[in-house]
């Protein structure tokens, strides 16, 4: 079997992909968002299942934020609660 040969510009581009040609693109277009950093965060596909939208993703976690600032303010849980815990420490048997 034979295979093709991909020719490429010295960019690494295929010649199809001719920009120049091209109208409309406008060069840095979201330049300013990247910089200012993304924020992509992969879901498990049954959280991805409970929660389909962006915007589902945010309301849960705002409500979550919420509750954690209530029950701070109200005084139920202290900040050392709302941390993590180490796990406890295991025995050790006799040997």
């Amino acid at each position: 079997m034979k295979r093709t040969v991909e020719h490429r510009n010295r960019n690494g581009m295929r010649q199809e992909y001719d920009f120049a040609s091209m109208k409309g693109g406008i060069r840095g277009k979201h330049f300013e968002e990247y910089r200012r950093g993304t924020n992509v965060v992969v879901l498990k596909p049954d959280v991805a299942e409970a929660f389909p939208t962006e915007d589902a993703v945010n309301e849960a976690l705002r409500g979550i934020l919420t509750t954690a600032r209530a029950v701070r303010r109200i005084g139920g849980l202290t900040d050392r609660a709302l941390q993590s815990t180490p796990s406890a420490p295991k025995r050790r048997r006799r040997s």
